[in-house]
Order: C-alpha cells, then structure tokens, then sequence
C-alpha cells in the first residue's frame, strides 16, 4: 500500500521520517520529493477563465459614489450644472479608487508576501503494508501533514 503525505518543508519531515523508521518502516520505502515555488508573479488582472477572488474596483465604485454625490450638490452652484459635474467627480473617484488599490496590490501586499515568504512544500510517498497505514497516518498527522491520501 502507498500513502501520499504533503508537508511543508521544515524539520516535521525529518521528525516524521526519523519516528516512521523507528516504528519499522525501511528507509528504501519512503520517498520524498520536494515541490518548487512558482517562478512568476500572479497575475494581477483577471481572465475570462481565471479569477482569484480580488476585486480591483470595489474602493472605485465606493468612491465614485461618494465622488458622484458631493459632485453634484456643489454643481449647483457652478456653471456646468449638477449633472456635468456629478459625472466629473464620479470618474474622479473612480479612478481614485483603481489606483488606491492597484497601489495596495503591487506594493503592500508584495511587502507582506515577501516578508511571510512561501516554502515550498515536500510530497512523503511511503510504501508500508496494510497493516501498518494506520500507524503512520497517525505519525503523520501529529507532525502537521497538510494532507494526506492513501492508493492499494
């Protein structure tokens, strides 16, 4: 039987490693291999088929809003009237908002990301016998595995 464990790749793998030799599992059935970071940034524009759940015009709209109305009660007082100027503000606030958060996006969460830092995780495939898979599904559970899946 095969188990197939994903775990991040700090010293919970050797742990892992060292307690399942220990409970007789041979270091020829255990077999690591580790994952690579993506090499390009994510895109920061969605596509027609791809979406990753951030919006960048939701502080636009908002803004635009907010904009829109004070544009207009203040047009009534200038010459173009309340519409013309209720539209201005409108885009004014609009554009406002995409570069808010087009700023928010490509420099402070870029910081953040690159302070957190992504480790690459390691897929563990371990061949064991049946009788055996629950006690090292146990091991691996109690040194963080982030998932785990099992092939007879």
């Amino acid at each position: 039987m095969q188990i197939y464990a994903i775990l991040e790749n700090n010293i919970y793998i050797e742990m892992a490693i060292a307690t399942l030799e220990k409970n007789g599992i041979p270091k020829a059935s255990i077999y690591a291999v580790p994952l690579d970071n993506r090499g390009e940034d994510r895109k920061l524009f969605d596509g027609l088929h791809r979406s990753d759940g951030t919006s960048l015009i939701d502080i636009g709209v908002a803004l635009a809003t907010a904009f829109s109305v004070i544009g207009t009660s203040i047009g009534f007082e200038l010459a173009w009237g309340p519409i013309y100027w209720g539209l201005i503000a409108s885009f004014i606030g609009f554009v406002l908002g995409v570069a808010i958060r087009l700023f928010t996006e490509k420099v402070l969460k870029k910081r953040k990301r690159l302070l957190k830092g992504k480790h690459p995780e390691v897929i563990l495939i371990i061949e064991c016998e049946k009788t055996m898979t629950e006690l090292v599904e146990n091991i691996l559970w109690k040194h963080f595995a982030l998932g785990i899946a099992k092939v007879k």
